[in-house]
């Protein structure tokens, strides 16, 4: 996890894909912060399998207008539910390979929900975080792929 004290600005897997992007290099670990512990209540909640009863932390992710964009859309997406880059394109006016590069930039993984994203086919493409763990989060929300 990232904050800048206040929000959260990163939330990464091990080892995914543009980890600890935009991480200030001089960060230093805070894990008495309340922001930390506000977002490991949400984690905790989702990871028993259930939607989070408290609020999602306040986020702040850093990127363009246009992922910033995508990534309120992301957070659109009900749990338990899947839409594809296609029907985020549509949406937006754009084409479902800009929506794909975006949501591959998602620094905030699980809270904005990318893994709810699929290929027009159904297929798990393209989660920075790596397919097996797209599997486990949409099986832990009830999602059949």
């Amino acid at each position: 996890m990232a904050s800048d004290g206040d929000k959260i600005t990163g939330l990464w897997i091990a080892n995914q894909k543009y980890y600890g992007r935009n991480l200030n290099p001089d960060a230093k670990p805070a894990p008495d912060l309340e922001i930390f512990q506000i977002t490991t209540k949400w984690l905790n909640e989702y990871f028993d399998k259930k939607i989070p009863e408290c609020a999602p932390p306040p986020l702040v992710p850093y990127g363009t207008d246009f992922q910033k964009a995508v990534w309120r859309a992301l957070q659109t997406i009900p749990y338990g539910h899947t839409v594809t880059y296609g029907d985020i394109a549509k949406h937006m006016g754009t084409s479902a390979r800009a929506v794909g590069a975006a949501v591959g930039h998602n620094p905030i993984s699980i809270i904005i929900p990318c893994h709810r994203v699929l290929g027009a086919d159904g297929a798990l493409t393209g989660y920075a975080g790596g397919v097996k763990a797209k599997q486990i989060l949409l099986a832990l929300e009830g999602i059949k792929f």
